[in-house]
């Protein structure tokens, strides 16, 4: 038979560990702590700002029409007629965009490298991977091999496992922990 006090010590362990660990706040903040942990790393910071310029540019290039681009319902447009449904245009157009904003600020780059790496994989086996691995720099292939996608896919894995280094809001976020 367990004593009165035992049954006493094991329900407040049980409830210490309930509120603690599976309360609301307690779960935001470790979500939170795990989304903007990071390292004062110069060099990560470095390849986060180089990948959120280019998904930048590339990003308001099909949502904004900057740089020569189409715009969002050029894009949307153009994509759709190529056989991509609607739903999953518009994913890509807000990965390339709002990606490269979030990896040039350094807020929530962890999503962002997630978001960029699925990007690069899909672009890869739905259109790139048949032109072979280079790039079109002579004009001699219908379209560009997968190259830029690797090292666009080696940017992004880098700042979703080690997070957004230097120069981040991320860091500043970590560091108020």
């Amino acid at each position: 038979m367990v004593s009165a006090y035992r049954k006493d010590m094991c329900l407040n362990r049980v409830t210490a560990l309930a509120t603690h660990r599976y309360s609301t706040t307690g779960m935001e903040e470790n979500v939170l702590q795990k989304l903007t942990n990071t390292q004062n790393d110069p060099m990560l910071g470095f390849a986060r700002l180089v990948l959120g310029l280019v998904f930048f540019a590339h990003g308001a290039q099909k949502m904004l029409g900057w740089f020569g681009g189409a715009g969002f319902s050029g894009t949307m447009s153009g994509f759709t007629q190529m056989g991509m449904p609607a739903a999953l245009a518009f994913l890509v157009i807000f990965i390339e965009f709002f990606g490269g904003l979030s990896m040039l600020f350094g807020l929530l780059s962890r999503l962002a490298g997630l978001g960029i790496t699925t990007l690069m994989i899909g672009a890869i086996l739905m259109v790139h991977y048949r032109f072979g691995f280079f790039m079109n720099w002579m004009g001699q292939k219908k379209a560009e091999g997968f190259e830029y996608h690797l090292l666009a896919i080696a940017l992004a894995v880098l700042v979703l496992v080690r997070g957004a280094g230097a120069f981040s809001i991320d860091r500043l976020i970590a560091g108020r922990r």
